[in-house]
């Protein structure tokens, strides 16, 4: 039996294969963020595919939290580098199919629906379950969805007043929440590994 992989399917009317980096848009539930693949750089490729096939992707709701965390092997933010090299798309739901193995599919829309029943939620507020969102109706909110052309590529972000002191600094101490709680996980792993040697001293003769 093929092990499931979860946010990664194809594009209904093109079969372009795409990473699904948030399910649903703030404000537009019947919107996703995708990321082509085929596109991309071998190394970049690579790097995202070992990303996703990651535990913690996979127990992730959505791709974009660890993306904002990790880093393609040249250092660059991988959800950083893709929105400033405009490589994010806006696309509708169903227009998505997501192929969790390679003989199952199912349009991305009908799947918002079925976590929605199970968070016993509306569609329209999935994207509340992603660390750090705003609140419908907020500043926020509006000036992310307004900048988002449908089927476009994103363009990297404009300092143009939308985000008040408040909003950024919130949104910059969710960041550095990620971090550290990411930054934990990879303590503990490598502890896990190879254990810290406690430092031991011992006396001098002098001291003796």
């Amino acid at each position: 039996m093929a092990k499931e992989i979860k946010h990664i399917g194809k594009l209904k009317n093109t079969g372009d294969k795409v990473a699904v980096v948030f399910r649903t848009v703030p404000g537009e539930s019947n919107n996703a963020l995708v990321l082509p693949t085929a596109t991309l750089k071998d190394e970049y490729h690579d790097s995202l595919m070992k990303m996703i096939e990651s535990d913690q992707a996979q127990q992730t709701n959505e791709l974009g939290e660890i993306m904002f965390t990790r880093t393609f092997s040249d250092g660059r933010p991988m959800l950083t580098a893709m929105q400033v090299e405009g490589r994010l798309k806006k696309v509708p739901t169903d227009n998505v199919i997501v192929t969790p193995t390679p003989t199952s599919e199912v349009l991305l829309s009908e799947l918002n629906a079925l976590i929605a029943e199970q968070k016993n939620m509306p569609v329209d507020e999935l994207y509340t379950l992603v660390s750090g969102a705003p609140k419908q109706g907020s500043e926020q909110t509006t000036a992310s969805t307004e900048t988002l052309p449908s089927d476009e590529p994103i363009a990297a972000p404009q300092t143009d007043g939308a985000l008040s002191d408040e909003d950024l600094a919130k949104s910059l101490r969710s960041q550095a929440d990620a971090m550290f709680k990411e930054a934990q996980r990879l303590r503990k792993e490598a502890e896990e590994l190879v254990p810290t040697k406690k430092k031991t001293t011992s006396k001098t003769a002098a001291e003796a």
